[in-house]
């Protein structure tokens, strides 16, 4: 998983904005839809952004199409420490 973090957080383009997202998921779980809202990013920036954080086992959806509600898996959750010290690196 540490590895996976460090790649999908800061090995790639879209780093910054995941972390974001990310971070917003920890405050409380939300849908695509609120999180664009509230990161001022494109809906469909946001929804790419989710489904690489889903791809890697960072982030898990209620598993409803539209409006599903994102939140950290436990994986990611037994990472946070190390979570918290990338998100720093990369804001």
């Amino acid at each position: 998983m540490e590895a996976v973090l460090w790649y999908v957080l800061t090995g790639t383009r879209g780093g910054t904005n995941r972390a974001r997202i990310l971070r917003a998921l920890d405050e409380r779980p939300r849908n695509a839809n609120r999180l664009a809202e509230e990161l001022d990013l494109h809906y469909e920036t946001v929804r790419h952004h989710l489904d690489v954080l889903v791809d890697n086992g960072i982030v898990r959806d209620s598993g409803e199409d539209d409006g599903a509600i994102y939140l950290p898996t436990d994986e990611a959750r037994r990472n946070w420490e190390l979570v918290e010290e990338i998100i720093e690196k990369v804001e």
